[in-house]
């Protein structure tokens, strides 16, 4: 029988068994270090923690829901470890709002979910900075050029502006940073190059200096609408004709690069005219750049699925013979009064809004991992329609996890465990492999907060071994891959922890002065401290404290 008892030691183990199959495929080599860990795990009673945890990973089998074929479906990377994910990012002429924090963090769960299964991940999220027409039209003003000409900068600096603001909004929600972050002005000539594969293939034309996608071309060989379940004739009949589209053969083509007009700032050489990309172009050109032709991932809100995903796939379809992404992906939308938040329409609340309680339609600031949390307590394909009641559970909801978390960390560990905690790492990584299913994973975990608080009150006990595995559940659920920050641990470091040690000084002053019955100074501590925000708890340990809302 071989025992291994630590990382290391499974790592060479597997290793060296795998070395029989050196000259494997990938996928080979992977199947077989699952069954190395079989083997190395089967003495029963005995079984290796670590070893037992890498091969819960490891056989996790991920579902994810692929608009494509409107199924859920065994997630099969093309080539593992490696994933390839293409998410699309922001158009950066305004404040990052509610709508945005949506996509980035549910991308964020399925970026941090695929690497804690032990996939190498190449995350790619573009920013685009030229190329969005308002109404996500052929026709119009650049959304950055009009912000630019209305506050009198040049659009690269209302582009940088926000673009930096929006990295500081994702920071704050602890969205960690994608792999790539390229910008569609500054690939340029890969669009081009792309354009002209398009016409090359026969399926776009050039009219007075602009090219455009011929869609009815492409759908006698391919099938133009098959990711939005569009019909091309009912296309044509609810496309409405628009002033300048007289350049088009038909009012469903879509525009693959513009002649810019004499007022328009932003604009290139090309073999056609001076001009601009279309919207769609950028992502099909930078996602294959840096993931390659097939890819396994591409992501984005649900509102993007027409006309843009679909446009993306005609694109690269035209250009290479096949679409380039495996699995597509969509959240649903953030709503107010049942409408789609967004900054065309001018309902939108800025996440700095929230963050401070500045908008008229907040009673309160909400703190960012409160944010998370909301997002994070609704499957990503419903929809979730904002207030502040909603807001406010989700803010209780959240505290009611981070106490239990806090008073795990300080539980005594007993000779046996009345409470049952062995199924709880299986649960959450069973609920996250269907298709991401976050509030299930909180539900499992504010059962296991239950128990916590039973232990804590005395009505229960844990032993060591189990309160090592709860211990390390919270953490890789909750904070490696839920995303949550601790904020009341991670808000000031070095103050924050000598503001700890003096509030712990205080309640040891006042502990001391009940051993004595000096009743007078133990009421005056808890009731001053109680008066200036703090929520004092006496417990069969000692006081507990935290700030009141």
């Amino acid at each position: 029988m071989i025992f291994i008892f630590d990382l290391q030691g499974a790592s060479y183990f597997i290793r060296g068994l795998c070395g029989i199959r050196s000259g494997a495929c990938r996928s080979e080599r992977w199947r077989i270090r699952k069954l190395c860990l079989r083997f190395y795990c089967f003495c029963g009673k005995n079984v290796n923690f670590v070893a037992r945890k890498i091969l819960l990973v490891m056989e996790s089998k991920l579902t994810l829901y692929n608009t494509l074929d409107r199924r859920k479906e065994t997630f099969e990377p093309i080539n593992p470890p490696h994933v390839g994910m293409y998410v699309c990012g922001p158009t950066v002429y305004g404040d990052p709002h509610l709508g945005h924090a949506r996509p980035a963090v549910t991308f964020d769960l399925l970026f941090r979910y695929l690497r804690s299964l032990g996939y190498k991940v190449r995350y790619v999220r573009n920013v685009t900075d030229v190329g969005h027409l308002e109404h996500d039209a052929d026709d119009g003003e650049d959304k950055i050029s009009k912000k630019a000409r209305l506050e009198q900068l040049e659009p690269m600096e209302v582009a940088h502006y926000y673009t930096e603001r929006y990295h500081r909004a994702m920071d704050e929600l602890n969205v960690l940073s994608p792999s790539i972050e390229p910008c569609a002005s500054g690939h340029i000539i890969e669009q081009i190059a792309m354009v002209k594969e398009i016409l090359d293939n026969g399926f776009a034309y050039e009219s007075n200096g602009s090219v455009y996608f011929d869609v009815e071309k492409y759908n006698r060989k391919y099938s133009y609408g098959r990711l939005s379940g569009r019909n091309l004739d009912d296309i044509l009949t609810n496309t409405r004709e628009l002033d300048g589209q007289g350049d088009k053969r038909h009012s469903c083509d879509f525009a693959l690069w513009k002649k810019a007009s004499p007022e328009h700032i932003m604009r290139w050489p090309s073999p056609w005219s001076d001009g601009f990309p279309g919207w769609h172009m950028e992502c099909s050109a930078m996602s294959t750049k840096y993931l390659g032709q097939r890819f396994d991932i591409h992501g984005g809100g649900m509102d993007l699925m027409f006309p843009h995903h679909e446009c993306e796939i005609a694109q690269s379809t035209a250009a290479l013979g096949h679409d380039s992404a495996k699995y597509w992906i969509h959240n649903n939308m953030i709503t107010i009064n049942g409408q789609k938040m967004g900054k065309s329409l001018g309902n939108f609340i800025t996440l700095e809004e929230l963050f401070t309680g500045n908008h008229k339609l907040l009673t309160q600031a909400y703190s960012p991992m409160t944010i998370r949390f909301f997002i994070l307590q609704a499957h990503y394909r419903s929809t979730v329609d904002f207030s502040n009641e909603a807001l406010q559970a989700a803010e209780k909801g959240l505290e009611r996890l981070m106490d239990a978390y806090n008073h795990l960390m300080k539980l005594k560990a007993s000779d046996v465990s009345t409470v049952d905690v062995k199924d709880l790492r299986r649960k959450c990584y069973d609920a996250m492999n269907d298709d991401l299913n976050s509030p299930i994973v909180i539900a499992h975990l504010f059962d296991a907060a239950r128990a916590i608080n039973s232990v804590k009150d005395g009505k229960a006990t844990i032993s060591a071994e189990d309160l090592k595995e709860l211990q390390d559940v919270f953490h890789t659920f909750v904070f490696d891959i839920l995303g949550i920050k601790d904020e009341a641990a991670s808000g000031g470091s070095n103050n924050n922890e000598a503001f700890g040690k003096a509030m712990d000084l205080l309640l040891t002053i006042r502990q001391q002065a009940k051993a004595n019955k000096d009743w007078a100074t133990s009421d005056k501590i808890r009731n001053e401290l109680t008066a200036i925000g703090f929520d004092i708890k006496d417990t069969k340990d000692g006081a507990e404290w935290k700030l009141s809302k």
